[in-house]
């Protein structure tokens, strides 16, 4: 990943799309150049400006301006989605350190290297808009922890911006994923994990086992118990069947997968993975600090990094903690059932529902 801040009012590249606002900040994405062979990089400019009178806070990881651990671009080639390959992270529910400021009229400018989290190695017309949404993307309080009176947007996003790319692979070429590791493989490994570290994990690892287990035997069960729509939101057969299936997967892939935790990471979060790579879960400093199971556990952690993996459930990180996934199943179910964290407390069952 290549990222490069180029400072406040930065200026626009030669080819920029129009921004499009979120309640007082634009987003705009340009290039420098809108035909690319196969050895060139995919370099975007994402700008970030505040049009408003006022500061605007606005999600840390939900921007650019430092490294990308979650989806941030929508990108599709010829028409079809271009799936992100880049991290996704477990975090905590985000507090007012979590936000970023820019201040009244001025603009804050990255760039961007796309080509290592989106595969655009496929000759084709490339459609790529900066786009991101969470229910918690623009701060509710300043950082004097007075609460802001207005109702703060969702989503922010840029215009999209076409760019046609000369790749190392034919037009109509199909995307494959991955070899995956095979089933005879199944077991546990670990790298860069002191002895005591293996065996928390040996043990967070048949904890979150066991939480597959019962979520898939609740759901074999149950169709519209309190445990299901607190974190899911109200009975529908097609979300219902999405949930059950990927109760199915976890239960699976812990039973069944080779599964190696690396313990090299030292951010201050929980863990992260790379949604093609399954089965390979890294642990992070919040891990070892989380109970072995109940809300926010080690064993839950698990489930949420292995819910993220493209062959279990394909999750995304939507929104994080408890009240934001509960707030989620009720605003929009749709999107409770792709979130990582519903899963997560789903399994953990903490408070405990029927």
């Amino acid at each position: 990943m290549n990222l490069k801040h180029l400072g406040a009012f930065a200026l626009a590249a030669s080819f920029s799309l129009g921004a499009y606002a979120a309640d007082g900040l634009t987003a705009s994405i340009s290039m420098d150049k809108r035909a690319l062979g196969p050895r060139d990089d995919v370099v975007v400019q994402v700008t970030l400006t505040n049009t408003s009178s006022v500061p605007q806070y606005v999600l840390k990881w939900h921007t650019p301006f430092g490294e990308i651990e979650e989806s941030l671009f929508d990108v599709t080639r010829d028409g079809t989605k271009v799936p992100y390959e880049g991290m996704h992270v477990k975090r905590p529910a985000p507090t007012a350190a979590d936000y970023y400021v820019i201040q009244p009229g001025k603009s804050h400018k990255v760039t961007v290297e796309l080509s290592q989290m989106y595969n655009m190695s496929i000759s084709g017309d490339y459609s790529i808009r900066y786009s991101t949404k969470s229910p918690k993307l623009f701060s509710n309080v300043d950082p004097a922890g007075k609460a802001i009176d207005k109702k703060q947007p969702d989503t922010l996003q840029s215009a999209p911006l076409s760019v046609s790319i000369e790749g190392t692979l034919p037009r109509g070429t199909v995307a494959k994923a991955p070899e995956q590791p095979l089933p005879s493989a199944a077991g546990l490994s670990f790298s860069k994990c002191t002895t005591s570290q293996q065996a928390d994990i040996t043990t967070a690892v048949s904890t979150a086992q066991g939480m597959a287990n019962d979520g898939d035997a609740y759901l074999g069960a149950n169709k519209s118990g309190a445990r299901y729509t607190k974190w899911f939101g109200s009975y529908d057969s097609g979300r219902y069947s999405t949930v059950k299936s990927h109760f199915v997967a976890l239960k699976d892939a812990f039973a069944t997968k080779p599964i190696t935790v690396d313990c090299g990471c030292k951010k201050t979060y929980y863990a992260y993975v790379y949604p093609t790579q399954p089965y390979k879960i890294y642990v992070c400093k919040a891990f070892w600090s989380a109970p072995m199971s109940g809300t926010d556990s080690k064993g839950g952690t698990l489930v949420h990094e292995m819910s993220h993996f493209n062959v279990v459930a394909g999750t995304d990180d939507w929104v994080y903690g408890q009240s934001g996934a509960a707030s989620l199943a009720i605003s929009d179910p749709n999107k409770a059932i792709d979130n990582a964290d519903s899963h997560e407390y789903f399994g953990e069952n903490t408070p405990a529902l029927q």
